[in-house]
């Protein structure tokens, strides 16, 4: 039988409604959870590691990194066959890419958590850790690096995203689509994971920020970013690329004082590009310096970036980083 660690540290799954908070807190640790998932012992010998209960909107580089260093120091062991990081989904988009990047070799990472409380009609959370469980022990997820699993899906991390804010299928992966399902006792992959990004860290730079381009946007948020001392920036532009050329013109000032700068899109999918050269457009942010990000969503974008800041990569490593990884 396979040994599949998994790491609990909290999320909608650990909590029930507290009348007196008014909400879900809080509530269940890694052995409670496990007590509420039936014939999780039937899929692997499961070893729990348990890191508290934080909500994922809490969660900070320091602290990412070191789970990162519990996974990585799991996956060292060879009776370990695989790993599960349960966690709550808020943020889920942005941890399973971070580990992505930090974590090598071949064994299955897979995050997972739940959408409705353990208190709720039909709380999701023992199947989607029973599927996780299942995913993290299957041979044929070696070399997938780390994948997302709820709801019956598995999804890549550089390319999952939450589309829903309460969906038990609330996950997706809208540029490359799935790389597979869970059906019952059935582990069913679609496609094989392409390549990866990886950059060896231990640390991440902590004030990178995130500006989302919009109508009618001047520079004034990038100034700002940039006076309350940014480590580097990411812009979310419109389509693939574009933005208000006040914009452009705040962002050129940043990376002439050493701050990289990073072109994202605020689409869920697609890739940024060159095709538009009017004032403001894609071509003249490419031109002017900043490093586009190929698919990556811009908050997995910022994740990247911090990390590979972090590690201490020069602008052309970083760009390397940020690109669309290619097939050795």
């Amino acid at each position: 039988m396979a040994r599949v660690v998994v790491v609990f540290t909290g999320g909608t799954i650990s909590t029930a409604f507290d009348p007196a908070a008014g909400g879900n807190v809080p509530v269940l640790d890694g052995p409670a959870i496990i007590a509420r998932t039936p014939d999780l012992t039937a899929i692997a010998d499961v070893v729990a590691i348990d890191r508290g209960r934080t909500p994922a909107s809490h969660f900070t580089f320091p602290a990412l990194l070191d789970i990162a260093a519990t996974v990585r120091d799991a996956l060292a062991d060879p009776a370990t066959d695989g790993v599960v990081v349960v966690q709550g989904t808020d943020t889920l988009e942005e941890t399973s890419f971070c580990w992505d990047l930090v974590l090598d070799g071949h064994k299955p990472v897979v995050v997972t958590g739940a959408m409705r409380a353990s208190d709720e009609p039909g709380f999701d959370g023992p199947a989607n850790l029973r599927d996780a469980v299942r995913v993290a022990a299957d041979p044929a997820l070696r070399d997938a690096g780390v994948v997302v699993c709820l709801g019956g899906t598995i999804e890549p991390a550089d390319d999952a995203l939450k589309m829903h804010t309460s969906s038990l299928t609330t996950f997706a992966s809208p540029n490359g689509g799935s790389l597979g399902r869970v059906d019952g006792e059935r582990v069913s992959l679609l496609r094989r994971r392409g390549a990866r990004r990886s950059v060896v860290a231990e640390r991440a730079a902590e004030r990178v920020h995130l500006v989302m381009a919009t109508v009618a946007m001047d520079g004034s948020l990038l100034d700002s970013a940039v006076a309350a001392g940014a480590d580097g920036i990411v812009v979310a532009a419109t389509g693939s690329g574009n933005t208000d050329p006040r914009l452009l013109a705040a962002a050129v000032r940043a990376m002439d004082s050493g701050i990289p700068v990073a072109l994202a899109s605020r689409c869920p999918s697609g890739a940024v590009g060159t095709a538009y050269a009017f004032p403001g457009g894609g071509a003249t942010w490419v031109r002017a310096g900043a490093i586009p990000v190929g698919h990556l969503c811009a908050t997995k974008a910022r994740v990247a970036l911090a990390i590979g800041i972090g590690a201490g990569l020069d602008r052309d490593d970083l760009r390397a980083l940020l690109a669309d990884p290619v097939e050795a």
